[in-house]
């Protein structure tokens, strides 16, 4: 039932509307009544009906003044307004103050069930309409978010100019604009897969943080990385990395079976110097795999460790530190853009040791055959990774050994992204000849289409993302929508008709989406008119 309440000064009009219209027969409910705006005014705010009925002429509150009031604090609420004076100006104001309906005295039931009907089915198409702007908008969310990711990649390698930042930012709805910038990422991965849903409540929990506050811009990176853009006056920007940070220590820390670092840069001034402060939080980050027990990687957290690495020969070698597993580790969750980094943190704990060409020998085999191991753990063979390093001795000095580590990371990395992506190409084809099998059914999901495929939906989505350049919802709904303009164009059938064959149980959300994306209704396609 809908709310209606009744303002009208002249008591016999009020009490005759309030009790000889069968209110409840038109789908309402009568919350009250008031002789004037003034008094009504409280009781509308307190009862918040969906219809309010208002003589224009009273004492104290005319009804064009509350009318006024009620539409901005109550924008939702319809107002019509009842008069006996036919005049052009009363009904321009009226209108100006956001009234629905204008009606003439004397008022017949006739109208007024008339009005009352017209507004409860404008009341309820205004409800489907948002109702299907929510969705549609949760539907295109992961659009967003890839999008947002591809925009800060551009912008933090540095390939965006001032102007093409702004713009890119206008059109993805962020603001940018502030005196200081920094940015802290943030790695997440569940160790025990038993318990994903307890680490997807956990990761939420840590994220939403960050998409509650203003000063922060939340952004994927890849699979189990995310970056926050911070921004800020210049004298706000200590507070709010450390708050991040607090945030982050207080959700993760004390979960065992949850692996999480997060890396901290140093402020900028302008958007253009991002790319300097990524290079800097990129570089704290790579020492997650060289020193796992620090789990906040900034400059004062890491400036102990890097002052005991200093001036180190081959006996003060740390071997922890040449443990294989940092080497497959990073083969395993690094990505070419940290080869650098990485090297640079590995080499930095071993010192002056590489001036001993036997103990360069013995790092080279070292990082040689821990890459052999980590290929032949994902099927590749020992042969494929040996040929493409070529035989070419490129190590008979300390200073040749960085640039030759980051090329045999880099061969193993080609090679796991080969293997990834042939893989990965299998997998999706197995989900995109699923999906054109089964789009026409309402319940396809990516978790449903995950579970066929036997993966993560989240890993998935990432799949779909990288490969396609488009995500799961925009492939789905271009298959549909493909087919729904093929229906139109060949077939008779209506509208409801389609839009079951395509996948949507309510028509009236197939035509929304429909409208969304190709820029007009059904009807109008079919009609011949294009966007």
């Amino acid at each position: 039932m809908l709310k209606v309440f009744l303002v009208e000064d002249e008591s016999v009009i009020r009490e005759g509307l309030r009790d000889k219209i069968p209110w409840e027969q038109y789908g309402y409910t009568f919350v009250g009544e008031a002789a004037d705006g003034e008094m009504a005014l409280p009781l509308i705010r307190k009862t918040r009906p969906d219809v309010l009925i208002t003589d224009i002429k009273m004492p104290f509150m005319d009804g064009l003044s509350l009318s006024k009031i009620v539409n901005a604090e109550l924008p939702r609420t319809k107002i019509i307004i009842i008069s006996g004076y036919d005049d052009f100006e009363y009904a321009r104001q009226a209108i100006q103050a956001g009234v629905e309906q204008y009606l003439l005295k004397p008022i017949t039931k006739l109208t007024l069930r008339k009005t009352l009907l017209e507004m409860k089915e404008k009341i309820q198409q205004d409800k489907e309409q948002k109702d299907y702007q929510a969705q549609f908008q949760n539907d295109l969310h992961v659009y967003e978010q890839f999008s947002r990711r591809r925009f800060m990649e551009k912008l933090l390698e540095g390939e965006l100019s001032v102007q093409e930042i702004y713009q890119g930012a206008a059109k993805l709805g962020l603001q940018l604009s502030a005196s200081s910038y920094n940015l802290l990422f943030l790695y997440l991965q569940e160790k025990d897969k038993e318990r994903m849903e307890q680490f997807l409540q956990r990761q939420d929990q840590v994220l939403h943080y960050f998409l509650r506050h203003p000063q922060y811009i939340l952004f994927r990176w890849n699979v189990n990385c995310y970056g926050v853009l911070i921004k800020g006056e210049e004298s706000q920007m200590e507070e709010l990395s450390q708050r991040g940070l607090a945030h982050i220590r207080q959700v993760c820390t004390g979960e065992e079976q949850l692996e999480w670092y997060a890396a901290l840069g140093k402020p900028v001034e302008r958007l253009s110097m991002l790319p300097q402060c990524y290079q800097g939080v990129n570089h704290y980050f790579a020492y997650r795999f060289i020193v796992p027990g620090i789990q906040v990687l900034t400059e004062d957290t890491l400036a102990e460790y890097l002052t005991a690495q200093e001036d180190r020969g081959i006996k003060g070698v740390d071997t922890a530190k040449m443990n294989p597993e940092l080497i497959r580790d990073f083969l395993e969750k690094g990505s070419v853009s940290e080869i650098c980094d990485f090297v640079e943190s590995y080499l930095q704990s071993i010192g002056e040791a590489l001036e001993s060409r036997m103990f360069r020998d013995y790092v080279v085999l070292h990082i040689r055959f821990t890459a052999i191991a980590y290929l032949e753990s994902i099927g590749v063979s020992q042969e494929e990774y040996i040929k493409r390093l070529g035989d070419k001795d490129v190590c008979r000095k300390a200073a040749e050994i960085p640039d030759y580590f980051a090329f045999m990371l880099k061969t193993a990395m080609d090679i796991r992204e080969e293997n990834s992506s042939y893989q990965s190409g299998k997998l999706l084809r197995r989900a995109q000849e699923y999906i054109d099998e089964n789009y026409d059914r309402e319940e396809l999901s990516l978790n449903s289409v995950a579970a066929e495929v036997n993966v993560s939906a989240n890993y998935l989505s990432a799949v779909f993302s990288q490969t396609m350049q488009k995500t799961f919802v925009e492939y789905v709904t271009g298959k549909r929508m493909e087919k729904a303009r093929k229906l139109l164009r060949t077939t008779d059938c209506s509208s409801s008709e389609i839009a079951a064959q395509v996948g949507y149980k309510d028509p009236r959300y197939f035509s929304f989406v429909f409208k969304k994306t190709q820029g007009v209704s059904p009807r109008e396609y079919r009609n011949g008119k294009r966007s």
